[in-house]
């Protein structure tokens, strides 16, 4: 009696399973998942992220959804809020993994939450492709499911450096600073690096707590009179920066930063005093692209996002668009129906790997090999400056839509 008991119960357990599969089975629609950092200090970029991802959603689903061999299946978010710390990033994935079953997920804002991400979907083998993440920590570890859109700092950074070596007079010395983190502590060693290359003598390096009061090293920057001042960091800090260099100021000849200078917080916080500081961008409204799905080139995303969210696009948001536009020309390419089995997984991967296609956000093309392995090495690093309000190219020469303004106006001198 007691194995024929045993036995039932395992003939129902394997019934129940067979039933909940056959009901996974018969869903019409890809669970997308998304980790980013949508509460913490690093909230304000998670939201740029989730406006791009959003803003790919909504698109998809009001063409009736991603077309696999003549029928289309909508796409449905689900979100995990890394609250900007990675181990809630990595808890975030571990749920939308084992109890979301998601298909594919679109990744976090910050490089660090993407580091502690990453293994977890290693695990369970689900795709990522990340529409922010820029440290070069990531590639280093060739995880085989992570993918970006947007180039790792020390592809891009070096062309602001550049841009300004090749200036008459240019720059002579840096103070480069930055955040200690795993994006804002690369960016730094990018600026270093070309700096050396470059010639430009690199007075102080310093890597700084994140969130830490940089009016101590500002005004030790002020001392020693460089031309150039260069900083990894985020949102906050970025703004921060150029506040504490008016409070002490100290005008360099030249301010430079990565990611911040395109979102519109940066301007909404320091109006005038964002005049002429430089960055390094992969995308603006202005670049000439051509789409071949959903948003013909640059110009319409950027109306789109204006229209949808009453603010302007910047290439972080334009990335992870791009991320989702990825993952749906993997899908099709494909014809993988939801829910992804594990081989259809991997047969994404695949294509994502020999991926090439023209979109409103440039080239994507992920590096198979190498130090930018799984990268999107299809762009072409920009440098760019704030002029009258706008976001102006300004490197290389061959992308260039205006002159650099060099050196920068004195703080006190502007109305």
């Amino acid at each position: 009696m007691k194995k024929a008991f045993l036995l039932v119960i395992a003939l129902c357990l394997a019934l129940g399973m067979t039933a909940g599969s056959h009901a996974e089975e018969a869903r019409d629609y890809f669970k997308i998942g998304v980790i980013t950092s949508l509460s913490g200090s690093l909230a304000t970029g998670g939201n740029v992220t989730k406006r791009g991802y959003d803003l790919w959603a909504d698109e998809v689903n009001k063409a009736g959804g991603i077309d696999i061999k003549g029928k289309k299946y909508p796409v449905k978010l689900f979100y995990g809020d890394a609250q900007s710390e990675p181990s809630q990033g990595a808890s975030a994935a571990e749920r939308l993994a084992t109890q979301e079953k998601v298909d594919v997920v679109l990744g976090p804002y910050s490089s660090g939450v993407t580091l502690a991400v990453a293994p977890v979907l290693e695990k369970y083998k689900i795709p990522m492709i990340t529409g922010s993440a820029e440290s070069p920590l990531i590639w280093r570890e060739k995880f085989r499911y992570t993918f970006g859109t947007i180039p790792p700092v020390n592809y891009t950074g070096s062309t602001p450096i550049q841009t300004l070596a090749k200036l008459n007079p240019a720059p002579k010395s840096a103070i480069i600073l930055g955040s200690n983190d795993a994006f804002s502590k690369a960016t730094a060693e990018a600026f270093q690096d070309a700096a050396t290359k470059a010639g430009i003598k690199v007075m102080k390096f310093n890597i700084v707590p994140s969130g830490q009061d940089l009016i101590p090293f500002l005004s030790s920057a002020k001392a020693m009179q460089p031309d150039l001042i260069a900083f990894g960091g985020h949102d906050e800090e970025l703004i921060n920066l150029v506040k504490g260099l008016r409070q002490i100021n100290f005008t360099p000849k030249a301010l430079l930063m990565h990611y911040g200078v395109t979102e519109p917080a940066f301007f909404e916080s320091l109006k005038k005093d964002a005049e002429q500081v430089l960055g390094a961008a992969v995308w603006t409204e202005s670049v000439h692209t051509k789409g071949e799905l959903l948003w013909p080139n640059a110009k319409a995303y950027a109306d789109a996002a204006m229209k949808a969210y009453g603010v302007p696009a910047d290439y972080t948001q334009a990335g992870s668009s791009a991320a989702g536009i990825a993952f749906q020309v993997a899908l099709m390419k494909a014809g993988a129906t939801p829910p992804l089995s594990e081989a259809a997984r991997e047969s994404i991967i695949k294509i994502l790997e020999d991926l090439k296609v023209e979109t409103f956000y440039g080239t994507i093309d992920f590096a198979n090999e190498g130090q930018f392995y799984h990268a999107n090495i299809g762009l072409t690093p920009l440098t760019i400056q704030v002029q009258d309000g706008k976001i102006a190219v300004v490197g290389p020469e061959t992308e260039a839509q205006a002159k650099i303004q060099y050196p920068m106006k004195p703080w006190q001198e502007r109305k």
